[in-house]
């Protein structure tokens, strides 16, 4: 996998912290540097781990989907991409009622954005890729852009996060297909 697909693949993956994180500062939680620093480094750690536990789970049965693992890599990102486009059409639910950036709120709200990289973990160990490079961009690059969105939550409000998520679950999507696409068309 070249660094341009890790790249946007990490992009994607981070739409969903992104959008929280962007919710949690237009609605006045990221007020202080500590509760920047909170999200945006459970939402890295999050994204960062779960692409590992997916990984290890998968390695376990790779000789046994070699065949067909361009489509399984194709389902899990469609999958993926296609819920969180579905969330982003939806919009967001009744807001946000507790501080995000504490306690086990925190953790779940992590653990939620971070599903979808369980995912790609596995993807990626049916594919045969060596986890810990992908698995630490995906987190810098998550922990970066909630640091990122946060400072757009609070000059701009809440009024794109549902879009960032549609544009995440079409990069994913569109990630999928190209490694479905050569596959089907040349063999690779």
């Amino acid at each position: 996998m070249h660094l341009f697909d890790i790249i946007v693949m990490a992009i994607g993956l981070a739409m969903d912290a992104s959008a929280v994180s962007m919710a949690a500062a237009a609605s006045g939680y990221a007020k202080n540097r500590r509760a920047v620093f909170r999200l945006a480094f459970h939402f890295g750690l999050f994204q960062f781990m779960m692409p590992v536990i997916g990984w290890l789970l998968g390695t376990g049965f790779v000789s046994y989907v070699r065949a067909v693992d361009h489509w399984i890599a194709f389902a899990l990102l469609a999958f993926v991409g296609g819920r969180m486009v579905r969330e982003g059409i939806a919009g967001p639910g009744d807001g946000l009622h507790r501080d995000p950036s504490k306690g086990l709120t925190m953790v779940m709200l992590s653990f939620a954005t971070s599903i979808d990289a369980l995912a790609i973990g596995l993807g990626l160990a049916v594919m045969d890729i060596n986890i810990w490079y992908p698995s630490a961009l995906i987190g810098i690059i998550t922990c970066a852009m909630s640091v990122a969105a946060i400072g757009i939550g609070k000059r701009v409000g809440a009024a794109f996060g549902s879009r960032m998520e549609i544009v995440g679950g079409i990069i994913l999507i569109g990630l999928g297909l190209k490694i479905l696409i050569p596959s089907l068309f040349w063999g690779a």
